[in-house]
């Protein structure tokens, strides 16, 4: 694979070598991607987004270069080089930096200099397919996102889902004519379990834990290096499934999430669309678990919020089903019904949305009041239509934490109510279509700028909105 060199630079405006080596990396004249930063805060956050760098191209004459900047950069493998054009008395190389370049300095110089302190950088670490004109175009798996407020369980219903699918306890049709054939087959076969299904499992939360739950030994390869290899190329189906895990006693393999909470400035929307395509291309079913936080810019005002809450929104916007898990008590009951109100917000239908109660009782009249409880405060709700939305299911308590521990089959019946109830909201409801590519917005004129409502210029005694305005 092709390697080039990945620099980040800082200097003060108008520094001529810093236009200068972006011109030489702008032209392909330098092997180089060049990154620039207008702040030591920038640099610092782009040092810690898990992204490698070979190294950083710094001004002299910047306040904010100092021993911990050299020493942070330094820490994460990337090499310093600081470029002076004027003496200033202070010995970089004794403050811990690789190198230095006073200007004006050539290409030749930089390369050699670059040769030396740093290492290059490969544009994919995953090996990309070339597409073949003969080959019929591959089927798209289904995904199903599973959520919830915290402590509810959410990440063990989502285990318990994907060994549920993957057992054949749910059918997943992608299609209506395999929708038709399933129900043929099925009245001829009897009742059972169906074709088991190849399942995937995919961490997508900030504060990933299903490492954890799987006892995980190793945290590399995840979330982060999928997305990473879709940023420049589209890996094969081999070599994303080599970047995932197969957990052998409940059929089902793992994505694993990220590595630190903190790690999600490092991912891309459009990498992460193409990475999410590409799971879905390799299995049947994805079941992706996610945290239930989909604010964005158009709730918060806040750009940054939205790319916070990139995966959740990400995976919930072409969920098949949204499978919202919460508890039974008066608290748990109120948090379930206001996560319905986010998924619903965020655009999912709510016929997709699949309320589950956890650690259910076994009577029957507490699990009667928990639904209508469930139904009440929906139906208070305005953009949730209480008729459409499935009917919660209740699962009982049982020794999870112990299959967790011995890496075992979760226990019944939670697999396989899950996956027959899911299965069943997607036969009902279908595979969502395709997302429409945003369209432009047309602006009423003399909307902007005014504290009216853009509706009054259309009055048409009033066409200015000079009255409504004074």
């Amino acid at each position: 694979m092709r390697e080039r060199y990945v620099l980040l630079g800082l200097a003060p405006a108008r520094a001529e070598w810093f236009r200068i080596v972006g011109q030489w990396a702008a032209a392909a004249v330098l092997p180089a991607e060049f990154i620039r930063c207008v702040s030591v805060e920038e640099l610092r956050a782009r040092l810690r987004s898990q992204r490698a760098f070979s190294a950083v191209l710094v001004d002299a004459g910047l306040p904010g270069l100092d021993r911990d900047l050299i020493a942070t950069a330094t820490e994460l493998g990337c090499a310093v080089l600081v470029v002076e054009a004027a003496s200033s008395g202070r010995d970089w190389l004794a403050l811990g930096a690789a190198g230095m370049l006073h200007p004006p300095f050539g290409r030749d110089e930089l390369l050699e200099v670059l040769a030396a302190t740093s290492r290059p950088i490969r544009d994919a670490s995953l090996p990309v397919s070339d597409p073949d004109p003969s080959a019929s175009p591959p089927t798209r798996g289904s995904l199903v996102t599973v959520t919830g407020p915290g402590g509810t369980g959410a990440s063990i219903a989502a285990i318990a889902l994907a060994q549920g699918l993957a057992a054949g306890e749910g059918r997943v049709p992608r299609s209506r004519r395999e929708r038709r054939g399933r129900a043929t087959s099925t009245a001829q076969q009897g009742s059972g379990a169906g074709r088991p299904l190849s399942v995937l499992l995919a961490d997508l939360c900030r504060n990933a834990d299903q490492a954890m739950l799987h006892d995980s030994h190793v945290l590399v390869p995840g979330l982060q290096e999928l997305v990473e290899a879709h940023r420049g190329g589209s890996p094969t189906r081999a070599t994303v499934l080599d970047q995932t895990f197969e957990v052998a006693d409940r059929g089902y393999r793992l994505l694993l999430g990220l590595r630190r909470s903190h790690h999600w400035v490092a991912l891309r929307a459009r990498a992460l669309g193409a990475a999410l395509d590409s799971l879905q291309y390799c299995v049947d079913v994805v079941v992706a678990d996610v945290e239930a936080d989909l604010e964005g810019e158009a709730e918060t005002g806040s750009i940054d919020v939205e790319e916070r809450h990139l995966l959740a929104r990400a995976a919930v916007a072409r969920s098949a089903a949204v499978v919202v898990v919460g508890e039974g008590s008066t608290k748990g009951t109120h948090a379930l019904v206001r996560t319905i109100c986010d998924v619903v917000g965020a655009g999912v239908p709510a016929s997709r949305v699949l309320p589950v109660f956890t650690r259910a009782s076994r009577r029957a009249r507490v699990r009667a009041e928990q639904t209508a409880a469930l139904a009440a405060l929906a139906g208070g709700a305005s953009r949730v239509s209480v008729s459409a939305l499935p009917s919660a299911i209740h699962l009982p308590s049982r020794p999870v934490d112990a299959a967790l521990r011995d890496g075992v089959a979760l226990p019944a019946p939670l697999p396989a109510r899950l996956a027959r109830a899911v299965t069943a909201v997607i036969e009902r409801a279908g595979q969502p279509a395709a997302a429409a590519p945003a369209e432009p917005e047309r602006v009423v004129p003399g909307s902007l700028g005014r504290l009216v409502d853009p509706t009054d210029v259309d009055d048409p005694d009033d066409p200015t909105g000079e009255e409504q305005a004074s």
